[in-house]
């Protein structure tokens, strides 16, 4: 007997959005592991916040939009939104109960950037690598870095004098032919990018570089590090990295040909740190000689330092930092680390789970 298609406006649940969600589903433990570490900084929320006014979007609730905005690569704000209005899954880890209003995607908007900074998400990342440690090793890392296009037009980088060609009537300029430097040209969208091209022969776009320092045990990222899109820019970020990891104990550090210069490996031994980075002998002659070639380590870090392609893979498909929305060092040094904290969250929920 085929049933009858009977549709109703409305209707009574008396079941939460927590028994709707499986036992066994990922993000249960993500979202245990966030619940704690939001517990852990609410004091510092705290001193954010006035004691008068209108009540604002928790930033506990805040958090973990976001979260699932990377989780889920929902590419903008305005679609979370709606997600929330009608996604179970999604209420349920935000925190709110299936009749609850949802915030205006603007307002929503205001508040994150009011909430966020570089303070803010370096301390949920710290407070993410704690709960990695066991997980961790803390003898063998490995530095890269990779280009993260910013949110600017090729034809927004102009002559900082105002002079060159005008715009035409559809406010587009004709660059062909126009030697442009950035020197003397900047972006009018976004000042703070920087024309960049990663390898010869390829394209240069206007861009940052996101830096990483990560353990070779597990891939686990222990540092994050935004700068401006420069020729030097990868090792003077690997050296400041460096220092966080150098001290008494022998460390090593990969790294791939990039970091083969003289000046870098030898202030890396200066800080007792076995340079473990590619050689680069090609027309020239390597900085890493057989004293640390010759050591069956240093081809484990070479196959280990691979996997760091694995989470800026992870950063720019899922967290869509590929071509980030932000603009400005500031609001993309943020994003950079809150994404390698989500990726952190991955990786140590799926190592709790063999374990």
């Amino acid at each position: 007997m085929r049933g009858d298609d009977n549709q109703q406006e409305r209707m009574f649940s008396y079941v939460s959005p927590e028994k709707r969600v499986p036992a066994d589903h990922p993000l249960r433990p993500i979202r245990k592991m966030v619940d704690e570490i939001l517990k852990e900084m609410s004091p510092q929320f705290a001193k954010l916040y006035s004691e008068v006014g209108r009540p604002s979007i928790a930033p506990e609730r805040l958090f973990r939009s976001l979260l699932l905005q990377i989780f889920y690569s929902v590419r903008s704000e305005r679609m979370l939104i709606e997600q929330l209005q009608y996604n179970l899954l999604f209420r349920w880890f935000v925190g709110m109960e299936m009749d609850e209003a949802v915030w205006n995607h603007a307002v929503f908007s205001k508040n994150r950037e009011r909430l966020l900074n570089e303070e803010i998400a370096e301390s949920f990342f710290q407070r993410v690598l704690e709960r990695a440690r066991p997980h961790m090793s803390d003898e063998h890392f490995t530095v890269d870095g990779t280009l993260i296009e910013a949110w600017a037009s090729q034809k927004s980088f102009r002559r900082k004098d105002g002079q060159g060609k005008r715009p035409g009537p559809g406010g587009e300029v004709d660059f062909h032919g126009e030697q442009r430097k950035n020197q003397t040209h900047e972006s009018t969208t976004d000042p703070e990018a920087r024309l960049f091209k990663k390898s010869k022969g390829s394209e240069a776009k206007l861009s940052y570089l996101g830096h990483v320092l990560m353990e070779n045990r597990n891939g686990l990222l222990v540092q994050t590090f935004l700068t401006e899109a420069n020729g030097k820019a990868e090792r003077d970020a690997a050296m400041l990295m460096a220092e966080a990891i150098s001290g008494r104990k022998r460390v090593t550090l990969g790294g791939d040909k990039n970091y083969d210069t003289q000046e870098f490996v030898g202030e890396l031994r200066r800080m007792n740190i076995t340079p473990h980075v590619t050689q680069n002998d090609t027309n020239r002659r390597s900085a890493v000689d057989e004293r640390t070639t010759r050591h069956a380590g240093y081809e484990v870090s070479q196959r280990k330092r691979k996997r760091v392609e694995q989470s800026f893979g992870w950063m720019k498909m899922v967290g869509m930092l590929r071509k980030v929305k932000l603009r400005g060092i500031d609001k993309v040094g943020w994003l950079f680390t809150f994404t390698g904290a989500a990726y952190n969250l991955c990786r140590l929920r799926n190592l709790m789970a063999t374990t």
